[in-house]
C-alpha cells in the first residue's frame, strides 16, 4: 500500500514572530506609542498648568486692573499670530498640491502652540505634531514632512533674523551684557542645528546625521522617509520667503502684544523696546530644557526691560500679562485640540 507523507513545509514561509521581529518597533506599536505621546502632552500640561496656579492669579489680578483697549489690541495680536502660524503650513502645502480651508488650520496652530510649549525640541515637536494632524486628514506622510520641513527652515530663518536685529537694537542702545552674547551663541547653535538635522535627513536619509545631532533631536520615523523626498521641492525659494515672511510676522505680533501689555498697564513704551526683551526672552527659553520655558522667559524678559528703562513693576505686570494671553489662556483650547488630534482615526490618503 502506498506511504502517505504530507507535503514539505514551503521554504520561502517565515514564521510571524520572526516576521514581526524584521519590522521596526515604532511600527508595530502605532497606538501604543500615540497614546503615550498624547498621555505625556496632557500629564506635563496639568502638572505645570497646578503648579503655577499661583501665576495665574497673578495674571488675572493685573487684567482686572489693566485698560481693555490695550487687553484687546493685544488678543487681537494674538489671534493674528495663529492665522499666520496656519498660513505658513497652508503655503507649504499648497505648493505640493495640497489644499487646506484655514478653519482646520488654525486650530491645528492652536495644538501646535501647546506641544511646543509643553515639549521643549526647538520647535520639533509641534511640527511633528501638525504632521501627524495632517495624516489623520488624509495627507501622506512625505508629503506632510515636505510641509514640515520647509515651516522648519522658515522658523528659523526668520528666528535668527529677529536675533540679529534684536542684537543689534541692543547695541544701539549699549545695553548688550556679556551673558545676552553667551546666550546669543547658544541659540545660533540650536538653530542651525535643528534644521540641519531635518535637512540633512531629507537630501541623504539618516546615514549622514552626525550621532550628537541624532541623540538630541532623535526623529527615526522621519529618516527613511525624508531621504526619499526631492530637495527641490523642499527648498523652493518662493515657499522658503513666504515661510519666513510669515513666521517672522509672529514674531513681531508676539513682540507687539506684549508693547500692548505695557501700554495696559499704564506704562509709555516703544515697541522697539518690546521688540528685543520678547525675542532676546524667547531665545533663553528655546535653548533651555524646562517645560515652556518656566522661570526663564519671564526672569530674561523683565531682567531687559528694565534695562531699557522700564519699571520693574511695570515689566513684571506687562510680562505676566503677555505670558497670561500667551501660554495661560491658549493652554486648555490647546490640551483639548491636541487630545482630539492624536485620538482621532486617520482618514484614507487623498491630496484633496
Amino acid at each position: 500500500p502506498a506511504i502517505m507523507t504530507s507535503p514539505p513545509a514551503p521554504q520561502d514561509r517565515v514564521p510571524v514572530t520572526e516576521a514581526n521581529d524584521t519590522v521596526p518597533w515604532w511600527k508595530r506599536n502605532k497606538k501604543g506609542i500615540k497614546r503615550g505621546i498624547l498621555g505625556a502632552l496632557l500629564l506635563l500640561g496639568l502638572v505645570t498648568a497646578v503648579a503655577h496656579l499661583g501665576e495665574i492669579g497673578r495674571f488675572l489680578g493685573i487684567l482686572r486692573e489693566a485698560k481693555p483697549a490695550w487687553v484687546a489690541a493685544g488678543l487681537a495680536f494674538q489671534a493674528l499670530t495663529y492665522l499666520c502660524a496656519a498660513l505658513v503650513w497652508k503655503a507649504a502645502m499648497v505648493n505640493i498640491g495640497i489644499h487646506f480651508p484655514l478653519s482646520q488650520l488654525v486650530p491645528l496652530s492652536v495644538a501646535k502652540l501647546f506641544s511646543d510649549q509643553v515639549l521643549p525640541s526647538g520647535g520639533l515637536s509641534g511640527s511633528a505634531f501638525f504632521t501627524v494632524a495632517l495624516k489623520h486628514r488624509g495627507v501622506a506622510v512625505l508629503d506632510g514632512l515636505v510641509a514640515l520641513v520647509a515651516s522648519l527652515t522658515g522658523y528659523y530663518a526668520s528666528y535668527m533674523i529677529m536675533a540679529v536685529a534684536s542684537l543689534a537694537l541692543l547695541a544701539f542702545r549699549h545695553d548688550i551684557h556679556p551673558w545676552i552674547l553667551t546666550a546669543s551663541v547658544l541659540f545660533f547653535v540650536v538653530a542651525l542645528a535643528v534644521p540641519a538635522v531635518v535637512i540633512l535627513a531629507s537630501l541623504y536619509g539618516g546615514e549622514r546625521i552626525p550621532d550628537v545631532l541624532k541623540r538630541r533631536f532623535p526623529i527615526p520615523v522621519m529618516e527613511d522617509a525624508l531621504g526619499k523626498v526631492s530637495a527641490r521641492v523642499i527648498f523652493d525659494p518662493l515657499v522658503l520667503a513666504q515661510v519666513t515672511l510669515l513666521q517672522g510676522a509672529v514674531f513681531l505680533l508676539d513682540a507687539a502684544t506684549l508693547w500692548a501689555m505695557l501700554l495696559a498697564v499704564g506704562q509709555k513704551a516703544a515697541f522697539l523696546e518690546a521688540l528685543p526683551s520678547f525675542v532676546v526672552a524667547s531665545m533663553v527659553a528655546t535653548i533651555g530644557v524646562v517645560p515652556l520655558g518656566l522661570g526663564t522667559f519671564e526672569t530674561t524678559c523683565v531682567v531687559l526691560l528694565r534695562s531699557l528703562k522700564i519699571p520693574f513693576e511695570a515689566a513684571l505686570a506687562a510680562t505676566l500679562l503677555l505670558r497670561g494671553l500667551t501660554l495661560w489662556l491658549p493652554m486648555l483650547p490647546g490640551m483639548w485640540l491636541a487630545r482630539k488630534e492624536l485620538s482621532r482615526d486617520p482618514a484614507p490618503l487623498s491630496k484633496g
